[in-house]
């Protein structure tokens, strides 16, 4: 399958990053059994592999809705036209990617059904049904579900025509409230992804341009690919009483008058499973973040046909499984361990442990971190508690690798060929005058769109815009994107 002579080697026909990132993608996604296409134009199949990472990132992200008081919920498939008509900027957002259904059965509907692109719509229908006066207030509600955009252009994960992800809806009495749900919701999303994706993220506000349809205000973390490019990993939009008004969702306020709710949307999405392959991957296939691997760590017997290495595996096996670790024994005696080994490494599992009779006449075990490909040995005694201090610090190496890279691919331009230059290899702080001119130019010109402007705006590059140079008002990053 490979070759397994030093930590460079490549994993036979997987093409070099440095090559083609994008058919490295591709094949580490198809080898490492992740993902396969379906009869369905743009469509994916997630493998079990690929669902156990997804499985794992709504184990972690849903305990953190709850804990910020928000509870699940679930809405149709299925929208009525007249009802994704009612807010007229969301609809004019939404209408090149809506699939439409036109007949039930032998049938043809007298009013064609969106098959959902996103669910505020929906959410607001009922919202209008349920409130009743500010003591129903907030309602805070998320839902799991898939939904489809019929995507001209499409590559598993990271964009395709139907896809998995979670939204959540709210609302509220107040637009301080709102606001302060908007942006409690980014912060949600960026711990999520530095301390369990391991991926560190820019956060700030897109430009009016590339807000969300219908919201007044849209908030984003953008995550740098080794290729330089952006990946937008989860957004929090704020929309004011824009959904309230059209879909007339008013409450009884506590002065005994009639007024619109403040609601607010935030989603992220299985564009995240390939966040984590494009931002950690090497030539030899997956690096998974420990928390998201469905498997921690994979036991290897070595020659297992000899007295009690079987025996011996399988007793190291429950006792990481009795303190949570997610553990493989491998016992296949159809392969070659070095088979094995490559096909784990492919998979990205963080640690493999192998277990021979000189390790069990030694009282060790032999350990290889798939972060480093360090190799050692560690006492059987004690090695639960070895291997879960090993998993944290392989997360935190991940992270720290991942933001040198971050760090060494975010430049700083003042004029348009600084740029230029700087988009061809990662992300470009730069001064922007706020004017859609200048940033369509910019986009016309480079090929890069504006990510989002950093909360901070202090240390802005120049005092004119990258642009036009006239006065500049924000400080925005630009970069290629996905």
């Amino acid at each position: 399958m490979g070759k397994n002579d030093n930590k460079q080697a490549f994993v036979e026909h997987i093409t070099p990053r440095s090559e083609d990132f994008s058919q490295w993608y591709t094949d580490v996604i198809l080898k490492a059994d992740m993902v396969d296409y379906a009869p369905v134009r743009g469509c994916m199949v997630i493998k079990p592999y690929g669902y156990g990472i997804w499985e794992l990132i709504q184990k972690e992200m849903d305990a953190r809705f709850k804990a910020t008081g928000h509870e699940n919920a679930y809405f149709p498939m299925l929208i009525p036209e007249s009802l994704l008509l009612k807010e007229a900027e969301h609809v004019e957002g939404f209408a090149p990617e809506v699939a439409w259904v036109t007949q039930g059965g032998m049938e043809p509907l007298q009013e064609r059904l969106a098959i959902r692109p996103t669910s505020e719509t929906l959410f607001c229908s009922m919202y209008s049904k349920w409130v009743q006066s500010w003591r129903d207030l907030p309602m805070k509600y998320n839902q799991w579900c898939s939904v489809m955009r019929w995507e001209k252009s499409t590559r598993p994960f990271l964009r395709t025509s139907e896809f998995l992800w979670q939204e959540g809806h709210t609302i509220h009495e107040t637009a301080e409230e709102a606001q302060q749900e908007t942006l409690q919701m980014l912060e949600v999303y960026r711990e999520f992804s530095e301390n369990v994706m391991n991926i560190p993220v820019f956060t700030g506000q897109k430009s009016d341009k590339e807000k969300f349809a219908g919201a007044r205000a849209t908030y984003s973390m953008e995550a740098m690919m080794q290729d330089g490019k952006a990946l937008q990993a989860g957004t929090s939009h704020n929309f004011g009483t824009n959904f309230a008004e059209a879909f007339d969702i008013q409450y009884l306020s506590r002065d005994g008058k009639l007024e619109y709710v403040y609601e607010t949307s935030w989603g992220t999405s299985t564009r995240m499973i390939g966040a984590i392959i494009m931002t950690h991957g090497d030539e030899r296939g997956l690096r998974l973040p420990p928390k998201l691997a469905p498997i921690q760590v994979v036991i290897l017997p070595i020659a297992q046909h000899k007295p009690g290495v079987l025996d011996k595996a399988s007793e190291l096996k429950k006792q990481l499984e009795a303190v949570g670790l997610r553990v493989k024994l491998d016992d296949r005696d159809t392969v070659s361990a070095g088979w094995k080994f490559n096909e784990w490494e492919l998979k990205g599992v963080p640690v493999r442990v192998e277990i021979g009779p000189r390790d069990m006449e030694a009282g060790v075990v032999t350990y290889m971190r798939r972060d480093t490909f360090e190799k050692g040995q560690l006492p059987i005694e004690g090695l639960a508690q070895a291997l879960e201090d090993m998993l944290a610090d392989i997360g935190k190496t991940l992270f720290e690798q991942a933001k040198a890279f971050k760090d060494a691919h975010t430049y700083v331009a003042r004029d348009m060929d600084e740029l230029a230059k700087g988009v061809q290899t990662g992300f470009v702080k730069a001064a922007w005058c706020g004017e859609r001119s200048c940033e369509d130019a910019i986009k016309e010109q480079t090929g890069a769109t504006s990510r989002n402007m950093p909360f901070d705006q202090s240390d802005r590059p120049s005092d004119t815009c990258v642009c036009c140079h006239k006065p500049a008002t924000k400080t925005m990053y630009f970069a290629k994107a996905y």
